[in-house]
């Protein structure tokens, strides 16, 4: 938070990018007692969006950090989360989030993307890790007695572990493992607005609502303990498609929803225009840890939005870390110290499948809700003849987070269309 300062002395860790998992990661850590540094590329820490949906999985971290009840009051416990067809409306399938809050043991919270920030920057504070912006990372190599990081401005600063939670666009992505984003065609609008403009819409206020339809989807509930109201429109561009740059635009966005239901409609005059979201992901991949750097969070598996799992993922990937240092540190003897590689090793070896199985299914999950002609049809029936009460398809991801393979849950079992 101090641009111009120069940093004192090495941490124990470093991490690049102020999001919210390099947040969530620098937190976990240093509650381990450990001397973390957070490094931001902007002028001041900050979160652009709007949404965030947070599951049980995500919500049994933030209760044992202490910061539950802050989100809490920040966000919105929804009673229900409904499927609908975003044509005719009807209702497909639903949960009902009070009883999965019984199941699981925490609840599903829906909050502002920069509210849930706020809450790590807040505590990152609270527990002594030094965050500094404008600082822009260029490079990253290894060294003897750990891992070095090159700054823009010809810099250098090394510590015993550097974390790499830049984003999609990761520079130590593209050096350590070099692969290419991928496009799927989609393209995401969103917009956050006062609740009295779309009251009279036909809205559920304690509900998240999902349209799903051919070749696009829309997402509402509300925010900030109710004043707020969060929508997000997703639908395949036909410019990306033909393979233009210019892809996603206005004019697309209400071309794509012309089709579909009187409260989606109403819906879509009132999405942000001045910017949009492509949706983009890359192929899933088995290593994160190269040498004493470790990716994290979208650096390591940036997913398409359909499973509402990406920032939480990151949360649970600094949360394992610190576990796994945690069981090294109580395991070494005073003169060695932690083992970091033993600490990194168990660290990839539960989170890579896991994050690959969110990664895929968002993939599937995606195609599911935008079919069109008679398997639309097909798959409708076979959510409408869901049991609200049947958890087997969320069992494997909104239960405790796994800390080795061997907690991993088994996946569920698709159903054919």
């Amino acid at each position: 938070m101090n641009p111009g300062s120069t940093p004192a002395g090495r941490p124990d860790v470093l991490v690049v990018g102020g999001g919210i998992g390099g947040l969530s990661a620098a937190l976990a850590l240093g509650r381990q007692g450990l001397r973390v540094r957070v490094l931001e590329r902007a002028k001041e820490f900050g979160e652009v969006g709007a949404g965030l949906q947070i599951a049980p999985n995500c919500t049994r971290i933030l209760a044992e950090y202490g910061l539950l009840e802050e989100a809490r009051a920040l966000g919105v416990v929804p009673q229900n989360m409904v499927m609908r067809d975003a044509l005719d409306s009807r209702e497909l399938t639903r949960l009902d989030l009070r009883d999965l809050e019984r199941r699981y043991g925490f609840p599903y919270m829906v909050i502002h993307r920069s509210d849930l920030h706020g809450i790590f920057l807040r505590a990152c504070a609270r527990a002594g890790v030094e965050l500094l912006t404008d600082h822009t990372v260029s490079g990253y190599d290894n060294t003897a007695e750990g891992a070095l990081i090159r700054l823009a401005d010809g810099s250098a600063q090394e510590a015993p572990l550097v974390i790499a939670a830049d984003g999609l666009h990761s520079v130590a992505r593209r050096r350590l493992v070099g692969d290419a984003v991928v496009s799927s065609g989609y393209v995401a609008y969103r917009a956050a607005v006062p609740i009295e403009q779309v009251r009279d819409n036909g809205i559920a206020e304690k509900d998240v609502t999902v349209y799903i339809g051919p070749r696009c989807h829309f997402v509402q509930y509300a925010l900030r303990g109710g004043d707020m109201f969060n929508q997000v429109a997703v639908f395949e561009s036909p410019k990306a498609r033909a393979g233009r740059a210019d892809w996603g635009t206005p004019d697309e966005l209400d071309a794509a929803f012309e089709a579909t239901c009187d409260t989606v409609r109403k819906g879509i005059p009132l999405m942000w225009r001045d910017r949009w979201w492509q949706m983009l992901d890359r192929d899933p991949v088995a290593t994160w840890v190269h040498g004493r750097i470790a990716l994290l969070g979208d650096a390591a598996h940036p997913p398409l939005q359909y499973m509402a799992q990406g920032a939480i993922m990151a949360i649970e990937d600094g949360w394992v870390l610190a576990r796994h240092y945690a069981r090294q540190a109580g395991a070494a003897c005073a003169e060695s110290g932690p083992d970091w590689q033993a600490a990194l090793t168990a660290y990839e070896a539960v989170r890579t499948e896991h994050c690959r199985r969110v990664q895929t299914t968002a993939r599937a999950w995606g195609e599911l809700w935008h079919l069109d002609g008679e398997r639309r049809l097909r798959r409708n029936a076979i959510m409408r003849a869901r049991d609200t009460y049947d958890y087997s398809f969320t069992d494997w991801v909104y239960g405790p987070t796994a800390l080795t393979p061997a907690e991993e849950p088994p996946m569920f079992t698709p159903i054919p269309l």
